[in-house]
């Protein structure tokens, strides 16, 4: 007689599964930049790309890229006027689930300056939710006053009623200054050729008063109150422990020259520091991860915000996360990633409506390379509770690629994204080192199940067995092993299922043997 058991979904937090899962771009034949400032979003039918030096569109469900160009070229199409004393830098992508529209920014600089010049912020907007059409882009200075300031890794956001700009700024001589807010009403953005007329400047803001590096979250859901801007209150970078983030909202966004910007409000949290460089197998401890900053995007679903910055627990780098409630400002909850081998830098974060969570970053140790993670979390009862680190995508070597002679410029930051047309599926781009002086992306879709895990029933049939499942289960396949040990493998069921009413059904013969069956997504 045959034994069956029928194994059931786990929640989806609890076994996220990696979908599509390939390399975009690699050093030396798509960009020549270090480091690669990884950045990309997830549309409707593709995921977009943008990191220093080139722009890619990739199918998403196939991973083929079908279109490139060079970041500089993205600009020009989209008819930004770039003299060839310049190059461009520091991109941001993201995808506007209100307008069904792609953004993007980054700011240009003057190639071989001595000292820092003015520069100017690049803000182009698709003409759809298509990204390998049409974009429409425009170009504004950064500093308006006399002898401007220089911004520096500029940030993008988003919500129902405008597109928001930040950058630090720094003085001809390097040294900073404060930080700028810019908000642009959304209306203009969506006209042919698109319109800044109405934007609002906040002029250089205090870092005491407003954080270091403001991000202006990425909006999704239903907002109840205007665009909430995240900092951290220090960079860290002085190894002193460090409690305070600051939040702002901009209101008025949508009005043209009409945005203002509230008060700024100081929320305490558990201390943190920036992370000392981490150790490679090769031995060398000079690969840069980054400092405490907020260095990838704010979310913001409905009224949480989500956010998280590099820390450093047991002298290891790790990953501070945060829930903040963004119409009170005030905290709901945070934690540290940790692990006890490998060290955790530039991670990104983003959430959907359920709570379902994904933090993705780099990690290393003296025995493995830089790879790529991810750690699911789901909410409930209003807890975020993470499971378990995974593997997205392994380095091949000790990366030693030094601009200065002496430190391995690595990230500055990485992100994530949840698939508009799937609420459960994620996706993320991360950098590894595909040799010991190449870096790479690498393009990571995460799955973490489906709302409903649908019931496996078994009956009989003479001498067969008859698997069957709800015809709404769509995308579900069988699989069966025949040991339940952690070495046996679980194969998939070959034979093609037929539709009985309601149901899906598999009929297979009987053989004197165990086996356990299952259902899987995808």
């Amino acid at each position: 007689m045959q034994r069956l058991v029928l194994a059931r979904l786990a929640p989806a937090a609890s076994l996220p599964q990696i979908g599509r899962n390939f390399t975009g771009s690699t050093f030396g034949f798509d960009s020549s930049a270090v480091p690669a400032d990884a950045n990309g979003a997830v549309g409707p039918n593709h995921f977009v790309e943008l990191i220093n030096c080139r722009y890619s569109v990739y199918d998403k469900s196939s991973g083929s890229r079908v279109q490139t160009m060079t970041d500089f070229a993205f600009w020009t199409n989209s008819g930004v006027a770039l003299s060839t004393n310049l190059a461009v830098t520091d991109p941001r992508i993201i995808f506007d689930t209100y307008s069904a529209r792609w953004f993007a920014s980054m700011v240009d600089f003057t190639i071989g300056a001595r000292r820092l010049r003015p520069n100017r912020f690049l803000l182009a907007v698709s003409e759809n939710s298509d990204p390998t059409g049409t974009w429409h882009g425009v170009a504004f200075n950064a500093d308006n006053a006399p002898n401007g300031n220089f911004a520096d890794f500029p940030t993008l956001g988003v919500d129902t009623n405008g597109v928001y700009l930040s950058g630090d700024m720094f003085n001809r001589f390097s040294s900073r200054v404060g930080a700028t807010l810019v908000s642009i009403p959304k209306g203009g953005l969506m006209e042919n050729p698109p319109s800044i007329a109405g934007r609002t400047s906040f002029g250089t803001l205090s870092l005491s008063t407003r954080g270091n590096i403001l991000q202006p979250a990425m909006t999704t859901g239903a907002a109840s109150t205007p665009e909430s801007v995240l900092a951290a209150g220090d960079l860290g970078d002085d190894f002193l422990p460090h409690t305070t983030l600051v939040a702002s909202t901009i209101q008025n966004a949508a009005v043209a020259s009409g945005a203002t910007l509230s008060a700024a409000a100081v929320l305490n949290v558990a201390s943190y520091t920036a992370p000392m460089d981490p150790t490679q197998p090769d031995g060398s401890e000079n690969l840069d991860d980054g400092d405490a900053r907020i260095s990838a995007c704010v979310r913001r679903v409905g009224d949480v915000l989500y956010a998280v910055h590099a820390t450093a627990v047991n002298n290891r780098a790790a990953i501070r996360w945060y829930k903040i409630n963004a119409v009170t400002k005030t905290l709901i909850q945070s934690g540290t990633i940790t692990d006890s081998n490998l060290d955790l830098f530039f991670p990104s974060i983003a959430a959907n409506d359920a709570g379902t969570v994904v933090v993705a970053c780099n990690g290393c140790s003296s025995t493995v390379f830089v790879s790529s993670y991810a750690v699911a979390g789901e909410t409930v009862n209003g807890t975020l509770s993470f499971g378990d680190l995974f593997l997205l995508k392994s380095g091949a070597a000790s990366y030693q690629l030094l601009v200065d002679g002496i430190t391995s410029r690595w990230g500055d930051y990485s992100a994530t994204t949840v698939d508009p047309t799937d609420p459960n599926r994620f996706w993320t781009i991360q950098m590894f080192p595909a040799g010991s002086a190449t870096w790479a992306t690498q393009i990571t879709e995460l799955i973490l199940g489906s709302p409903d895990s649908p019931q496996l029933n078994v009956g009989w049939a003479g001498t067969n067995i008859i698997l069957s499942w709800p015809i709404t289960a769509i995308g579900f396949r069988l699989q069966r092993r025949l040991e339940f040990t952690p070495t046996a493998y679980w194969v998939t069921v070959t034979q093609a299922h037929v539709v009985n009413g309601d149901q899906f059904t598999v009929e297979l013969p009987i053989a004197n043997s165990q086996a356990f069956f299952r259902l899987v997504y995808p």
